[in-house]
């Protein structure tokens, strides 16, 4: 239908159609980048934020879809209305139907109403019915969006404002769809309102569109609450379970210090990857000193809780005079009894500075490496299977002599993450002329932080490092 003629203005002239053309073009290029984008992002997994930009992709496609589809009505004009057999059921609407635009115009002084083919299709309603008028209008709107229908008319015909708003229409199928109404009041000679003009368009699936993203949003929101908020229980956990080492620590054995002590924890990269990571150090009734690293596997609340729970027990055992391999067998049991069994690794030394000899058992876990006179080399490790792996496991013990001046570092397996195996290793061993230049562990534990401390570090660590003081 052509376009109506306000009193006070003339109406807007169609453009030019080579520039129509133009903009086809460019939205169809846009369309095909932004497709491009979204196929080479990661595609709808669990994680919310990647539905989020999922969601998102589509949602500016299919903005896009329907800018090209009304880019091409204003080049190639309204389709003609398509009549049907009077009686025929209404079959689902085609999805090249989802974007098109109807437009009406409503005669005040006659009471007549003219439709566009397009209104037809998109309300599913029998083009060689007439139109309905403004008062029949609202037999088609769901019931609680009447009030505002007639609101944005009732403004438009008596006030002549301009007609912008939605509400949901009841096709004859029983589906609902949202339609955006878009109309101006055109003005007679008098300056009264003698008709009214608007354009309607089908918007439901951009609805639908939106309120994914906004699902996926909000989703990505709490999850990301949820996330800082187990980050800093974990992390509260953490440092309120792990002995707070600034500097050296030194444990007296009858007067005279026997082991000089360092530790500290390497944080992951990624903050929320808090882990199941310990250290510590413990003096015991006998005059000997415990000294145990290990890890829980996971990552969060559950396994720093899982942390603070093994090495209670490991610090029970010990004062109870539990040797250390015996030690990580009940330690074994302990995580296999447990609601939510888990895996884990652990290396347990007990030194007596009476003899100077070290007695230890490990997990699963990597050996001490002892360094002495410039150089380093690894523990023989004895058997050990992983923490709660399987049931019974028994766990060998190795005995070695330390003399003054040793050092032995301890770490956690986060410490080497994400570099070959033996190359690591190597690395820590060519750490040894430096450690022999070391005055105290901590002096060393500085050393091991400048070399594997960096920022790049994909998992958290903890090393510990005793330095034979006599």
């Amino acid at each position: 239908m052509p376009s109506p003629v306000s009193a006070d203005r003339p109406a807007a002239q169609p453009p030019w159609r080579g520039a129509v053309e133009a903009l086809i073009t460019q939205t169809r290029r846009l369309k095909g980048d932004v497709d491009a984008v979204r196929r080479d992002a990661k595609n709808g997994g669990p994680d919310p934020e990647e539905r989020w930009q999922r969601a998102l992709y589509d949602l500016a496609l299919h903005q896009l879809d329907d800018l090209d589809a009304h880019l091409a009505q204003l080049r190639d004009g309204p389709a003609p209305a398509e009549a049907k057999p009077c009686g025929a059921p209404d079959g689902p609407r085609p999805e090249s139907l989802l974007s098109r635009v109807g437009s009406a115009e409503w005669n005040l002084l006659t009471d007549e109403a003219s439709w566009s083919g397009e209104l037809y299709q998109i309300l599913g309603l029998d083009p060689a019915v007439p139109a309905l008028t403004l008062d029949e209008l609202p037999a088609l709107v769901l019931e609680e969006d009447r009030p505002k229908l007639t609101t944005m008319v009732t403004d438009c015909l008596v006030d002549a404002k301009s007609i912008d708003g939605e509400f949901r229409v009841v096709r004859p199928d029983t589906s609902v769809l949202t339609v955006h109404m878009m109309g101006e009041p055109v003005l007679g000679d008098d300056g009264s309102t003698a008709s009214m003009w608007a354009v309607l368009r089908d918007v439901s699936e951009l609805r639908l569109h939106r309120s994914t993203v906004s699902e996926s949003r909000d989703s990505l929101r709490r999850r990301r609450r949820t996330e800082r908020t187990e980050h800093q229980l974990a992390a509260e956990l953490q440092e309120a379970v792990l002995p707070p080492w600034p500097g050296s620590l030194r444990l007296p054995h009858r007067g005279r210090q026997s082991l000089d002590l360092a530790a500290h924890y390497l944080p992951a990269a990624t903050t929320a990857l808090i882990g199941g990571d310990w250290y510590d150090a413990l003096e015991l009734a006998d005059g000997t000193t415990l000294l145990s690293v290990g890890d829980l596997t996971g990552h969060g609340v559950a396994a720093a809780s899982g942390m603070a729970m093994v090495l209670g027990a490991v610090r029970g055992l010990a004062m109870a005079g539990t040797s250390p391999g015996h030690l990580l067998a009940m330690l074994s049991q302990l995580l296999d009894a447990t609601v939510q069994p888990a895996l884990g690794s652990a290396l347990c030394c007990q030194y007596s500075p009476e003899t100077r000899t070290l007695v230890w058992a490990r997990a699963g876990h990597p050996a001490p490496l002892l360094y002495r006179d410039g150089t380093g080399r690894a523990l023989h490790a004895p058997d050990g299977a992983l923490l709660g792996s399987t049931s019974g496991a028994a766990y060998g013990q190795a005995e070695v002599t330390l003399e003054p001046g040793d050092l032995l570092l301890l770490h956690t397996d986060g410490l080497l993450c994400g570099r070959p195996g033996t190359s690591a290793v190597d690395r820590l061993l060519g750490l040894a002329p430096r450690f022999a230049e070391a005055r105290t562990a901590q002096d060393a534990v500085r050393t091991v932080v400048e070399e594997f401390g960096g920022a790049e570090r994909a998992d958290d660590a903890c090393l510990l490092v005793a330095k034979v003081t006599g």
